[in-house]
């Protein structure tokens, strides 16, 4: 059994580069974590971890999201119930990284070497396609001026923005322990330069995110105030100074992003919006089962833009509102498992932070700050998102939820 919670340990600091490149390698990751973890359980009969805590929750919210896509009563069929059973694994995963495979403060000490490292890995691709018009792969700007790091879409700001926090603040606040000038610019240099390397990606979401979780590491970290206030000063200097040295990137981030808030209603997002609302309007109790925003979109029953009834010609879009997800997680919440489905995932989000957050204010242990922001800043409801449960970031979230989990459970030696 040590070999397999070896195993496990090992798969674990691995996940975090197999969710940047390798996503079929961070499903094995968890299902050997899972099952390691599980089969501990069972052997040595240890069950208090899901009979306490948040566990007990989220179950209530699975089987809940379980029974809304039984097929009849979901509208996806068997390929929407099976999809509602395998997001056990990122609860299992959370729980068995908690109580298990990053107990020891060593193996957390070496997650967050990882972490840092991916997300300095994200920064450097990212300057050198802005630098030389090309990442080290070859891949350019995507179409629309967006910095793709060391990917080829357009999806480099958000893991980038989860993993930010929890790699920046421990090494400013330990430049910030020792109140030199020297430390002090460097401090102030390491928090410039990642925050305007979020803001030369050019994506909207993950920026606006990021200045919220500035704001949020630095009421807790009194330390680190004046720096992140100089910080977003600098960081408008950037891009009001973008039309010159970044075009596409304030196309991307003032001129686009003005035209979409002026014009909401209709916008893409706004579209989505209302779609998501006229599905849970009729399907207020179960939704559609899970991915039921994707199996509905097409169904003209749903196509009610934010005029209608009174307007009855607005369609929402029509077809052209469709996606293959709401871009929000409450709303995906909502039409996945209705009303009962919102206010228990809602629930959940919210005991997480409380734990996340226990004990912060008396001691804002920085990596448990930078843990903290990454999860409140991922399960924000204001902002627009990819699917909750997607690897490539929902996967990477769930295993920093989990970090942050042991961390506040398991006190630094």
């Amino acid at each position: 059994m040590q070999r397999a919670e070896r195993a496990s340990l090992i798969a674990a600091l691995l996940m975090p580069i197999f969710m940047l490149h390798v996503f079929v390698l961070a499903e094995v990751a968890i299902a050997l974590i899972c099952a390691t973890f599980l089969t501990r359980s069972a052997l040595h009969r240890e069950w208090q971890w899901a009979r306490h805590g948040w566990f007990p929750l989220a179950m209530i919210w699975w089987l809940w999201l379980v029974f809304c896509s039984l097929p009849g009563l979901g509208q996806g069929g068997a390929h929407s119930l099976i999809e509602a059973i395998l997001v056990i694994r990122y609860l299992v995963l959370c729980a068995a990284l908690e109580h298990l495979v990053l107990r020891d403060p060593a193996a957390r000490r070496w997650m967050a070497n990882i972490v840092s490292a991916c997300a300095a890995y994200i920064a450097i691709q990212t300057l050198i396609q802005f630098t030389f018009g090309a990442n080290l792969f070859g891949a350019h700007r995507w179409g629309d001026g967006e910095l793709t790091g060391p990917f080829t879409k357009p999806r480099a700001a958000a893991p980038l923005s989860r993993l930010l926090f929890p790699a920046l603040l421990p090494p400013v606040a330990a430049l910030l322990q020792t109140p030199t000038l020297r430390r002090r610019l460097a401090a102030a240099a390491l928090t410039v330069v990642a925050f305007a390397v979020v803001i030369l990606i050019g994506q909207r979401m993950p920026l606006l995110l990021t200045i919220l979780g500035m704001l949020v590491s630095a009421i807790f970290l009194r330390q680190l105030r004046t720096i992140a206030l100089a910080t977003l000063v600098l960081g408008a200097v950037l891009l009001a100074a973008s039309p010159i040295i970044a075009p596409p990137t304030f196309y991307r981030l003032v001129t686009k992003f003005s035209s979409q808030m002026e014009t909401f209603p209709t916008s893409p997002y706004g579209l989505l919006a209302a779609r998501a609302v006229a599905m849970v309007e009729q399907h207020p109790w179960t939704g559609r089962g899970y991915d039921g925003f994707r199996t509905g979109c097409a169904d003209p029953r749903y196509f009610h833009g934010w005029t209608w009834p009174t307007n009855p010609s607005d369609n929402g879009g029509g077809l052209d509102g469709c996606n293959i997800h709401p871009h929000n997680h409450y709303m995906q919440a909502a039409t996945d498992a209705g009303l009962p489905g919102l206010l228990l995932f809602s629930a959940l989000v919210i005991t997480w932070l409380a734990i996340l957050g226990r004990g912060l204010w008396r001691d804002p242990e920085p990596l448990r700050v930078g843990l903290f922001v990454a999860f409140l800043i991922q399960q924000w409801p204001l902002a627009s998102t990819s699917n909750a449960f997607a690897i490539e970031l929902g996967g990477l979230s769930f295993l920093l939820l989990g970090f942050g989990l042991a961390a506040a459970r398991h006190p630094a030696a």
